[in-house]
């Protein structure tokens, strides 16, 4: 049986949750943990906006209406192959390959209009892009990639405020921007600045013990390193084989 996750309150314990949920009997052990950030939409535009960190987001905004980058939001190929030209960049910058273009395209045409594409240019110059989920009354941030040469241009937050915008016309109720890992303190401060409240999300594996090795962690290493300065289509094959069963 896989990991099964459970949603708990920040700062909750995993015992506590186990006891509410009736899981824990000694066959279940704790496999992952993550953050979850999740904004309430229900107040108003203003307020939610308010509710952004004065600094690191509601200035990004205002720095990426002043410098004119434009926006565009939709399904189309030559939406997505921007997308994806980001998408390359950002994985090289973390030192991992990329999911195939096959896999973006089985989510456009599965999805249909549920899927959004969002991306901020500046004078042609693709600069940031987000993709974004829609169910019942949520939006969830599912990928975000960017330009690292124009970050300054605030084109990340200008998209995450144009998708909390639309969702709200909408009538949706919560935008979910994602799960984070433990370690990655930046992205989870990131997250926090947008106003959202902050959930742990618990993975327990049965049956206990059973969990599989790891990959060693020199191997890891040095794949990121190869991963960091490879050719683009060197990435490219490389997401192909580790995702094949996915697009």
């Amino acid at each position: 049986m896989n990991a099964r996750p459970i949603e708990c309150s920040q700062g909750a314990t995993l015992s506590a949750v186990s006891r509410s949920t009736n899981l824990w009997d000694g066959a279940l052990e704790k496999a992952q943990a993550f953050c979850l950030h999740r904004l309430d939409l229900r107040p108003s535009l203003e307020e939610i906006f308010r509710g952004f960190h004065k600094d690191c987001v509601q200035r990004c905004i205002r720095r990426a209406e002043r410098e004119g980058l434009a926006y565009e939001q939709g399904r189309p190929e030559a939406l997505l192959q921007s997308f994806y030209r980001l998408m390359l960049l950002t994985r090289r910058r973390q030192k991992l390959p990329p999911q195939p273009l096959g896999w973006f395209r089985n989510l456009v045409q599965s999805m249909g209009d549920k899927l959004a594409i969002h991306l901020a240019s500046k004078d042609g110059q693709p600069v940031a892009s987000i993709l974004t989920l829609r169910h019942k009354g949520t939006l969830t941030f599912k990928y975000g990639c960017s330009d690292k040469r124009f970050s300054a241009l605030g084109g990340t937050q200008l998209l995450l405020w144009k998708a909390i915008q639309g969702a709200k016309a909408a009538g949706l109720l919560e935008f979910d921007l994602g799960r984070t890992d433990l370690d990655n303190a930046g992205l989870i401060t990131f997250k926090d600045r947008w106003g959202a409240r902050r959930s742990s999300l618990v993975y327990l594996r049965y049956p206990a013990g059973h969990a599989k090795p790891g990959s060693s962690g020199l191997l890891a290493r040095l794949a990121r390193q190869v991963f960091s300065v490879a050719p683009d289509w060197v990435l490219t094959t490389a997401g192909r084989l580790l995702y094949r069963d996915l697009a």
